[in-house]
């Protein structure tokens, strides 16, 4: 990922929140089976295609440039619309990166938190049932209703932390 590292901060969603999608698990993303309310459109149909094949990640510049060298004729500033339009149907997963940077990927059809390597940006969606009595449970001893979260947890994957403990061991080594 060319982005950079995820960081926990995720782009905030619009209020109200958007209601889930009837997508079936492991559909693709397309105009035709989300709840966003833009127009169906070439570009829009590219964008969204795009997204259904590729599983980390990615920019909007990256997504863009990706386009590009498919041959089909987006303009960035419609790459971000649809983003930001799938992003707020609630039909794909919004992070940021160290530097500030919104990167995107497809999500699956229920509501789920991600997990996410800091070294490599890798990313596992789990689902938490803790979780969720959890945030009922604050909401309600607040007052609260009706109420939505998005939760990223950050660490190291095996693989990194592997890679980590064999260069600290070879350079311990050397040493």
């Amino acid at each position: 990922m060319a982005a950079g590292r995820l960081r926990g901060a995720a782009l905030p969603t619009p209020f109200p929140f958007p209601p889930i999608r009837s997508r079936a698990a492991g559909e693709p993303v397309t105009p035709a089976n989300t709840s966003s309310p833009a127009r169906s459109t070439r570009q829009r149909t590219a964008v969204a295609s795009l997204l259904a094949e590729i599983d980390d990640f990615r920019s909007a510049q990256e997504l863009h440039d990706l386009l590009k060298h498919r041959g089909d004729s987006v303009g960035l500033t419609t790459v971000y619309r649809t983003l930001q339009s799938l992003a707020d149907a609630g039909e794909i997963d919004v992070l940021r990166t160290d530097d500030g940077e919104a990167v995107y990927r497809r999500c699956s059809s229920g509501h789920h938190h991600h997990l996410v390597c800091r070294s490599c940006g890798r990313t596992v969606e789990v689902e938490g049932p803790a979780v969720e009595r959890w945030a009922e449970g604050v909401a309600a001893d607040h007052g609260f209703v009706d109420v939505a979260h998005t939760l990223e947890i950050f660490g190291t994957c095996a693989g990194c932390a592997a890679q980590a403990e064999a260069a600290s061991t070879q350079a311990s080594s050397e040493a």
